[in-house]
């Protein structure tokens, strides 16, 4: 059972070339995954946790050995994983790119190891609106952590979460703004490797619902390659960070920005 599902996490093959190359029927096939997708999301608070695996202060200093961004708790993005058109509320699941998808929330530290998932919004839902009804959110605002998250323009500036400046001015600004790129980066890449490893994640043929259990499954999975120190796999760049709604900044977040701007980074 576990061989089937980690072949179909692996390739994403259609479930009859499974069920062909194991000797077995579709609907045996597909119960196999369902059980072992449910079995891993059940771990999910075992390996899926915020800020991550290790103390604060070495996510902390990871983040810093890159670019030099000070204070950084982990890293966010939003990635579509496109799905068959469902029956039920067909156009919720319609993204901006016009394809039916589910929009994933990863926040990840330096190291590639995934600290948060929310796999269960459709497709048309902009990533600030999951991030800011998720949980986390709270937490974090509530000064539960002591840091910020980086994040792309899609995301408001708030005083726990950095974004870069849409139009820097000259000065400390286009400093700021290479160092959180290439710092926010990791999250990036760290959704390239969760593809790459699972290709069933470039399209799932499966309802709303399984599709967002095998996701937070394969997500499960990563964490364990990674914290096990296995290969990883070629990534292929697929840049998703086009926002033609960017929301509203918050007026504290912009004066946290301008501070941190101002005292850590300057031409050299």
């Amino acid at each position: 059972m576990i061989c089937v599902a980690l072949r179909f996490f692996a390739n994403g093959s259609f479930l009859y070339n499974i069920g062909d190359a194991e000797h077995l029927g579709k609907a045996t096939v597909c119960r196999a995954i369902r059980k072992v997708a449910l079995a891993l999301k059940g771990l999910v608070q075992t390996y899926v946790v915020f800020p991550g695996h290790k103390p604060l202060r070495t996510i902390k200093e990871e983040f810093h050995m890159i670019s030099g961004f000070p204070n950084v708790i982990d890293c966010i993005d939003g990635t579509h994983i496109p799905i068959i058109a469902p029956s039920i509320n067909e156009g919720d699941y319609v993204n901006r790119k016009s394809f039916h998808s589910i929009n994933v929330q990863i926040i990840c530290d330096a190291a590639h190891l995934i600290s948060n998932v929310e796999a269960k919004w459709p497709g048309s839902v902009h990533d600030s609106r999951i991030y800011r009804e998720s949980t986390l959110s709270n937490r974090v605002a509530n000064g539960e952590f002591h840091g910020h998250l980086l994040g792309d323009r899609g995301y408001p500036c708030q005083p726990t979460l950095m974004t870069p400046y849409h139009d820097p001015e000259p000065g400390p600004q286009p400093w700021y703004n290479v160092a959180h790129c290439r710092t926010r980066a990791r999250v990036e890449m760290t959704i390239g490797i969760l593809k790459a490893r699972f290709q069933c994640l470039r399209r799932l043929r499966v309802k709303p619902e399984r599709a967002c259990d095998i996701i937070v499954a394969c997500v499960v999975l990563h964490n364990i390659a990674t914290i096990r120190g296995e290969q990883h796999p070629a990534v292929q760049n697929d840049p998703e960070d086009d926002h033609p709604l960017q929301p509203a900044d918050v007026q504290n977040g912009r004066e946290v920005r301008d501070i941190l701007c101002r005292t850590h980074f300057h031409q050299p």
